[in-house]
């Protein structure tokens, strides 16, 4: 260090200090603005990046929020489709079993009347016939009984005999 102290110049310090003026001058004038303006330029870019990266994100969660409601919507549209369509089947089922049930029912009813119709017509025909049989055999024994006189004599008598018990 004693070396560097007892070898200074004063000529040539002046001589350095000017040419450091000279090169800040130089610099100052030529240099400092565009490197200044190129640091600004570059930090406006930056900042600009970096707020249209902000925005990008936020649209990009806006994005997301909006399609994550239309999704939701969907589904509760799908959802409200779904049950309407339910609905409206379980109301042709019941529609169906209920028209399906009153036709059964008229069928039923249709045929105890028509079963109540044949019945009737074969109890008249039972008793038509019946009454036919019971003239003819009645036809039968009151020939039988009143073939000779002394038979109708003592039916006439038995008659008698049965009105005046009465």
């Amino acid at each position: 260090m004693e070396k560097l102290i007892n070898d200074f110049s004063y000529g040539l310090f002046f001589w350095m200090a000017i040419i450091l003026v000279i090169l800040v001058i130089l610099l100052a004038k030529f240099a400092w603005k565009p490197i200044v303006e190129a640091l600004n330029a570059r930090e406006e870019g930056i900042a600009n990046a970096l707020a249209s990266a902000e925005a990008a994100r936020k649209e990009m969660q806006n994005l997301q929020a909006d399609n994550q409601r239309i999704l939701q919507e969907a589904r509760a549209e799908r959802d409200a489709m779904i049950k309407d369509a339910r609905d409206i089947r379980e109301k042709m089922i019941a529609d169906a079993k209920a028209e399906a049930q009153t036709q059964g029912e008229k069928m039923i009813e249709q045929a105890k009347a028509a079963i109540e119709s044949e019945k009737n017509a074969a109890m008249a025909e039972l008793k038509s016939q019946v009454s036919g049989f019971s003239l003819d055999i009645a036809e039968k024994i009151l020939k039988n009984e009143l073939s000779d006189k002394a038979s109708q004599t003592s039916l006439v008598e038995r008659m008698l005999d049965d009105v005046k018990l009465n």
